[in-house]
């Protein structure tokens, strides 16, 4: 059963109102906080004032004469004035095009999902109007002599989607002076500074190039244009054309504008490229190009603005003006502190005086407790008046235009974000409150324009290197590189891993292969790594790992490399319908978080929530497990850190990709009030059997029956299907439910060992408890986790005496799952497996499609259902059966597979259950 939802049009959000209407945070509340309601209004994407933005471009199909090999991955989108518009190469510092009409259409993820939250449609961005001039995949600047060969070898017919060597030419950054951007690069030794813009003559646009080379030891070779279908060309004086047409009307033209500069000179090489070359110079070169596309007859009249021109740059190096002076304030809102950890909620910015919306991606800290946040849609706030009542936060727009960051790290208080462009280090030079120089710190890493080949994570490592993750090349769109696999594009020759970049940025090294949608954890004093992945096309369910050098994870499509390598195994394995979709961890330093001080927490991004991350070390390879955090997650969990501050963990994320939340956007401060925890504080898997720990001393009596607790075990088969079913240890499908022999409370008050007949190493493990705390405290929990390899338990070690293990050899062969009795199917039933399995998450018991990948259950039984291979079903029992054991088998058209195999999960009367209630939704 797949996605059926529509992606309607932009959107208002209906919000409600408090005070100076702020939202508490960005969710789908229902019932009214005061009598007063209004809409939130969104401007544009593109904002009229800020200079760029940074995307990907196609500029292969722009038409006769241009060159077909010209797409880019990572561009400036410049908003020039006059209706023009220029895409800047940062990976090959060249113009790959210039146009004039409208701006780029608003194609991408995080560009069609502002206004249109849960739309994750994306395409490759093409460019509209009137082409005026374009290159092609190869170098804007040469040094020593011209060439127009590509200065990066990919696969025949790709790029590789990696900048030009180092050495050879890099991309510094650009300086943002209200309304003008200016580009700053290397070609060799030299350093650039150009101020890309246009004029006007008569009726034609002309793109102007201001430039500053400073230290040009030999000469330097612009490439301007490329024109596949000149028929004659000439150089006159500082200006050089190529004819276009049988009857050459139509001619483009590269000149150099003002008086002097007569040692630089333009030309046309190999008849179809425009060139100037800049003389070797230990003297600082101060000049303007123009390139020009019109009608031969207007010649003349270019000429003469030629040589009337002289262009010269703004005062950029000292800052330029802010672009936004004002300050937004909010209130947030406290937890009662009715738990041992509580969420706090901190107002989100909304709405604001640029009618911008916040969908925040990442959140870091400063020294002093001030926070950067990072947005999908490319922007940076700075967040003051963090502080015990959160009375009056303070929020501050800092940068723009970047391209779907989704991650942000504070480094010497200084931000640091990673985008789709690389990290990028913000300056604010002249102190004003907003960064005046987006400087590349590293484009190092490759980068295609596959769209789930995202900059998913970021960690700041103690040598003063960062860790980055990169998202699998997955076949969810554009689709512009082949299909490599079920599920997968070629994309780049780095998607699917997990690189180490250097301290200087310059070089970057893979550190691990194999990942569909990998995110990290990185410990900021001890450097443990920890990463997890997306359960989907060859990863049977959401794992996470501890992550060592030149290991490979299982995914064959990012294996990048040769050596047919094992896979490693993972810390632990999460079920489906615990944790459906992971994203990053984050370890709580310091020692204001009581309990969880010390711990790795995982973020879920399905469920939403945290999780507590606990480790076994005791056998020969590492094993962990997990448990939930209880709290109120108004929207998706996905990213989080440390306050040096207060010492409490923030959390924050946004929606887009099917959540059980249906909130859009938060930040939140899991706060830590002193009560009681009654969490899992630590366990052992061992031949004897499972020791689980917890913060407080339990209840001798609970701890103590054996009936208190429930133990199941399982295996995934990871295959090029999405997902995968349950299946017990000899293969065949379903769970085990092993026999608890006994269970025994240690000395402490606060462990408990179950005596467990048949340990064995196995993928997944699920314990459900119901004790009583020592104070009365119920706790009906669960708890994951993986046995990858068995060891003896030290049970005096542990805390436990005259345990009687000749039980796990009297109740060895009892299986209890023979015993238990298989409930009839009714819809009731069917109503709560929807719950439990997650199937609310992607489905609708109504009509609703936004923000679900799968189709609404409301009439949709004995509805036609038409699918990718142009076959039709009518949706009866035998369908929605088949879509729960084989989902890939009946792809709906238009629709990606994204659920996996209910396969012994499910038993005939849960599906029976789950038809019935479907049967039941029909009206």
């Amino acid at each position: 059963m797949k996605s059926l939802c529509k992606h309607p049009a932009a959107i208002g959000i209906s919000i409600l109102l408090l005070g100076s209407v702020l939202l508490t945070s960005y969710t789908d509340i229902k019932s009214a906080i005061s009598g007063k309601t209004d809409t939130l209004k969104l401007g544009p994407f593109v904002e009229a004032g800020f200079p760029f933005i940074s995307t990907s471009v196609d500029a292969r199909k722009l038409g006769p004469g241009y060159p077909d090999d010209n797409i880019a991955a990572r561009t400036l989108a410049l908003q020039l004035g006059n209706n023009a518009y220029a895409c800047f190469d940062t990976d090959l510092l060249r113009w790959s095009v210039a146009w004039t009409g409208k701006f780029l259409p608003m194609v991408l993820m995080a560009q069609i999902s502002y206004n249109d939250f849960f739309n994750k449609s994306n395409k490759v961005t093409t460019v509209p109007g009137r082409p005026t001039s374009a290159t092609g995949s190869y170098a804007g600047w040469f040094a020593g002599k011209p060439g127009f060969e590509v200065p990066r070898a990919g696969k025949a017919g790709q790029p590789s989607w990696v900048p030009m060597p180092a050495s050879e030419g890099r991309w510094k950054g650009v300086y943002v002076y209200g309304n003008k951007a200016v580009l700053n690069y290397s070609v060799k030794n030299s350093n650039v500074f150009e101020l890309p813009g246009t004029a006007v003559f008569d009726d034609q646009t002309v793109f102007t190039r201001t430039l500053t080379i400073e230290s040009a030891t030999e000469a330097l070779f612009l490439t301007a244009a490329e024109i596949t279908n000149g028929v004659g060309s000439e150089v006159k004086g500082k200006i050089a054309y190529i004819y276009q047409g049988a009857n050459k009307d139509t001619v483009t033209a590269v000149a150099v504008l003002g008086k002097g500069n007569a040692d630089i000179k333009p030309d046309v090489g190999n008849g179809r490229y425009l060139t100037v070359r800049f003389p070797g110079s230990s003297k600082t070169i101060e000049t303007s190009v123009a390139v020009w596309r019109g009608p031969a007859k207007q010649k003349a009249a270019f000429e003469k603005f030629c040589k009337k021109q002289n262009l010269s740059f703004p005062d950029f190096k000292k800052g330029g003006p802010s672009q936004w002076t004002e300050t937004v304030a909010t209130s947030g809102k406290l937890s009662p502190d009715t738990a041992a950890y509580v969420t706090d909620v901190l107002t989100l910015p909304l709405p604001n005086p640029w009618k911008r919306n916040v969908r925040i991606s990442d959140v870091s800290f400063f020294k002093d407790g001030k926070a950067a946040v990072v947005t999908f849609e490319g922007d940076v706030w700075i967040v003051e008046g963090i502080d015990k009542n959160l009375g009056s936060i303070k929020w501050r727009r800092f940068a723009s235009g970047l391209h779907e960051p989704m991650s942000v790290e504070v480094v010497n208080n200084t931000v640091h974000i990673f985008g789709r462009e690389g990290i990028v280090r913000l300056l604010d030079i002249n102190h004003d409150g907003a960064a005046d120089f987006y400087e590349n710190f590293s484009n190092a890493m490759a980068q295609s324009v596959e769209s789930r080949e995202w900059a998913a994570d970021m960690a700041y490592a103690p040598d003063g290197s960062f860790y980055i993750a990169k998202g699998g090349a997955q076949s969810n769109g554009p689709g512009v590189t082949p299909q490599v696999a079920k599920g997968f594009r070629a994309g780049s020759s780095q998607n699917g891993t997990i690189l180490k970049v250097s301290p200087d940025g310059l070089t970057c090294e893979v550190i691990a292969t194999g990942f569909r949608g990998p995110y990290i954890g990185l410990h900021p004093e001890k450097g443990i790594l920890t990463a997890t992945d997306q359960q989907g096309n060859f990863v049977p369910s959401t794992p996470i790992y501890l992550i060592k050098k030149g290991d490979y994870y299982g995914v064959e499509p990012t294996v990048h490399r040769d050596d047919n390598p094992p896979i490693a195994p993972p810390l632990t394995w999460i079920p489906h319908s615990v944790d459906r979709s992971s994203i990053a961890q984050a370890w709580i330093t310091g020692d204001k978080m009581g309990p969880l001080s010390g711990s790795l927490i995982h973020f879920s991004f399905g469920a939403p929530g945290l999780f507590k991350v606990l480790m076994d070390s005791s056998a020969a390879i590492t094993q962990g497990g997990v448990s939930f955090i209880q709290g109120n997650y108004p929207a998706p969990t996905s990213k989080g850190a440390v306050n040096p501050a207060d010492g409490q963990l923030y959390v924050t994320g946004f929606n887009l990709w099917g959540s059980s939340s249906t909130g859009i956007s938060a930040l939140l401060r899991l706060r830590y009030t002193g009560k009681p925890s009654y969490q899992p504080a630590g366990f052992q898997a061992g031949k004897q059997g499972i020791v689980l720990g917890f913060d407080s001393e339990l209840d001798a009596k609970t701890a103590a029956d054996a009936a208190s607790f429930e133990v199941k075990r399982w295996n995934y088969k990871r295959t090029e299907e999405y997902g995968s079913g349950h299946f017990k240890l000899d293969g065949t499908t379903g769970e085990e439910t092993l026999p608890v022999a006994a269970s025994y409370l240690s000395a402490d008050g606060k462990k408990v060992l179950l005596l467990v007949p048949g340990m064995s190493d196995v993928m997944q493990m699920e314990v459900a408890y119901k004790l009583s705390a020592k104070d009365g405290h119920k706790i009906n929990d669960h708890f994951w986790f993986t046995v990858n390899n068995m060891a003896d338990v030290d049970l005096e070690e542990q805390g436990f005496k005259n345990v009687d293990l000749a039980l796990l050899t009297v109740r060895q062969n009892e299986t209890v799952a023979a015993a238990v009795k298989e409930e009839p199917a009714t819809a009731e039933r069917g109503k709560d497996l929807f719950q439990k399995m997650a199937c609310a998450g992607c489905h609708s018991e109504g009509l609703r499609t936004k923000g679900m990948y799968g189709p609404p259950f409301q009439n949709l039984y004995g509805s036609e259902r038409v699918f990718e291979d142009g076959s039709k079903a009518i949706a009866n029992e035998k369908y929605i059966r088949e879509s729960i054991l084989t989902p890939s088998a009946k792809v709906v058209k238009g629709y990606n597979e994204e659920m996996p195999s209910f396969t012994g999960v499910l038993s005939d009367s849960d599906i029976g259950s789950i038809v019935l209630y479907i049967k039941s939704l029909k009206k």
